[in-house]
């Protein structure tokens, strides 16, 4: 596979570009989203009364689809970010959670157990002074692998 990077060099260099623009955006995009997001986001199951499901049509088709649009373009950046510099499982939980998917609340579950990422998310929702992530039944803190 190296072998055919560097027979393109343009590849290489627009993967470079790619990793960073991902690594620079994710810096800007990530720590304002899980600032934003419920303490109680993995146990609530109603969205909150002033969600945008509760408007027009219209409205909620559109929001609907250019959610679920931002949550496969986080997705991807996360995965890119695996490999490249950035915050990849942090882009690809916050990602997961905007698209609606069946199994969605599992694979968020796993994701969120790993120390490192919930170390994280919770380290950025307290320098934006908001309270930690509530955990759902049968999961405490310290299980958090």
């Amino acid at each position: 596979m190296w072998e055919w990077f560097w027979a393109h060099p343009h590849v290489m260099w627009w993967a470079g570009v790619f990793s960073a623009a991902s690594f620079v955006g994710a810096l800007l995009i990530i720590p304002p989203l899980i600032a934003r997001m419920p303490a109680d986001y993995f146990i609530s199951r109603r969205p909150p009364d002033e969600s945008w499901r509760a408007r027009h049509p219209a409205i909620r088709w559109t929001v609907l689809i250019l959610k679920n649009l931002l949550g496969v373009i986080l997705a991807v950046l996360g995965a890119v970010m695996l490999v490249g510099p950035g915050q990849g499982l942090l882009t690809i939980l916050i990602g997961i959670s905007l698209v609606n998917f069946p199994g969605k609340r599992r694979l968020e579950i796993w994701i969120l157990r790993q120390r490192l990422v919930w170390k994280s998310i919770n380290w950025i929702r307290k320098r934006a002074k908001r309270p930690p992530l509530v955990l759902p039944d049968g999961i405490a803190e310290h299980d958090v692998t």
